[in-house]
């Protein structure tokens, strides 16, 4: 029976191409998310985010090559059948999401926010002192590809950059020191600003809780751009309501869409995206994002192992392959 091989990622005519001259005799089937249901039980491979529920049917699946970081909907015990392999896109984000949050930072730094509310007002108003990213403490948690990438942006701005990793490893040039996650309560009142770039994993959901909140140095801006299941929205809400925080920069919250009415709208100095920061926006991302898919459709019509393997027990890459 010939392989078939279901890409539910839009990408354009060239790479529709590049794919099938990549599976050599495979059947490719370029496919809209909602039409993969009549093909799920013949796909050997998959790739894009189906819906997880869908995936008990895909008997004969054995790679599904997910299109985003992210993995941990799918490597959730009992989504894949038994022996299929899970591959993620990480490596493709970072450049894109770390230009987001630099600017971003940025932003509530410059008093920006505030200039915006005072132009559709019409009203011409000084607010007051500002800060530089030189000589601030960006504390980046979750120093993987995203992590990275903004902390080689803030340090080449003058900032000083301390990460927080799951593992221990020797700082890059660009990081003062990276420690693990039992070190965060002592370093989040060193930092102007915390950045979170983590996936959603029992360990990380609810990190930013009232209590973690205070501890950061009054006037420091968050950042998240990872999961918004790691901040307690009425934590947070409470936080920039009273002032304690200078800002906050979010392009995922822990309810998404972000209801009509929910307070987190109004709350002040706060910017909110609707988790676009790594989407399909940047060329450079598509590009990454496609480079991936490839080589593992070359890999999987070869009988080779994929790159970006996801470890199930702890929905991270397992390393660079």
């Amino acid at each position: 029976m010939t392989e078939t091989i279901a890409v539910l990622v839009p990408f354009s005519g060239e790479k529709q191409e590049q794919l099938r001259r990549a599976a050599g005799q495979a059947q490719v089937l370029f496919l809209p998310p909602e039409k993969l249901e009549a093909h799920i039980e013949n796909a050997g491979m998959i790739v894009g985010n189906p819906p997880p529920a869908l995936l008990a049917r895909a008997k004969r699946l054995r790679l599904l090559q997910l299109e985003s970081s992210g993995a941990n909907l799918y490597a959730a015990p009992g989504v894949l059948p038994e022996g299929a392999l899970l591959s993620c896109a990480t490596g493709s984000y970072g450049p894109g999401i770390a230009e987001y949050m630099t600017a971003y930072v940025l932003a509530l730094f410059l008093r920006l926010p505030q200039y915006w509310e005072n132009q559709k007002n019409h009203r011409w108003q000084d607010e007051g002192a500002v800060r530089s990213a030189a000589g601030s403490t960006a504390l980046v948690v979750g120093f993987g590809d995203i992590g990275s990438q903004f902390a080689m942006r803030f340090h080449a701005l003058g900032g000083r950059v301390l990460g927080v990793c799951r593992t221990e490893k020797e700082p890059p040039p660009y990081a003062e020191a990276l420690y693990t996650m039992e070190k965060l309560d002592a370093l989040l009142p060193q930092a102007d600003v915390v950045a979170l770039s983590l996936p959603e994993t029992p360990q990380t959901t609810g990190l930013m809780d009232a209590r973690r909140l205070a501890l950061m140095k009054r006037g420091a801006v968050l950042v998240n751009v990872g999961r918004g299941s790691a901040v307690v929205t009425d934590d947070l809400c409470a936080a920039l309501r009273e002032g304690r925080l200078g800002g906050a920069a979010l392009d995922v919250t822990s309810s998404e869409p972000l209801p009509e009415d929910h307070p987190l709208w109004d709350m002040p100095n706060c910017i909110l995206t609707p988790h676009i920061s790594g989407g399909h926006h940047f060329e450079g991302t598509v590009e990454r994002i496609f480079s991936v898919c490839l080589e593992n459709v070359r890999r999987f019509t070869r009988g080779e192992p994929p790159v970006n393997l996801v470890d199930l027990s702890t929905g991270y890459r397992e390393s660079r392959s």
